[in-house]
């Protein structure tokens, strides 16, 4: 009797547990809810089409040599192409290092810039500051830079603390006049400077 016994449950053990079995699984398919393709991509509706739109690179870096061998190195935080447009580049948190053949270094740093590679030029705009090895603190809200030669240009007021004094003017630029020339820092339109002599030293 015993033997039947076992023998019937074994039996119907082999049948409830798959049924049990086919019943989670459908249950499982049941609770489980539909996905969204589009809900998975971390980035809002805007983020996604900006991104599209717009090219972006990340921590660019561009360097070249001048005709007359002053070397240029351009780096920003981003660089981007709106709506896909060629060579007009929008970069954030600009940096611009120029070492001149003379041994002279300039630096210059500004909150946004426009670069237009094919036109050879870049529009810095924003707490511009240009800083040079030989002691001058330059500046502006504006400048026009080329990109394949030493030439920077401020439309508007700029503010110098020079190894002269304090400075102000309408103008400024700094260019090589002739190819391989000296560069020239050249302060134009209202020139006023405050002279401070260097104290003699005891």
């Amino acid at each position: 009797m015993r033997g039947d016994r076992y023998s019937r449950m074994v039996a119907w053990l082999k049948v409830a547990l798959p049924l049990a079995a086919l019943g989670l699984l459908s249950t499982l398919f049941l609770l489980s809810r539909v996905v969204d393709p589009t809900e998975s991509i971390p980035f809002a509706d805007t983020e996604v089409q900006d991104r599209l739109l717009n090219q972006q690179i990340s921590g660019p870096y561009y360097s070249g040599t001048t005709a007359n061998g002053d070397q240029i190195a351009f780096v920003a935080e981003k660089v981007v192409t709106p709506n896909g447009l060629g060579g007009a580049n929008r970069a954030e948190d600009v940096f611009v290092k120029i070492e001149m053949v003379s041994g002279t270094t300039v630096n210059v740093t500004s909150n946004k810039a426009r670069v237009n590679i094919g036109q050879d030029v870049a529009d810095l705009t924003g707490n511009v500051v240009i800083t040079t090895s030989q002691g001058y603190i330059i500046t502006s809200e504006a400048l026009i830079a080329r990109i394949a030669a030493l030439d920077l240009r401020s439309p508007d007021t700029v503010f110098a603390t020079t190894p002269a004094g304090e400075l102000t003017a309408g103008s400024m630029r700094l260019m090589s006049p002739e190819p391989d020339a000296p560069a020239q820092l050249v302060f134009t339109n209202g020139v006023k400077l405050i002279y401070q002599p260097k104290q003699a030293k005891d």
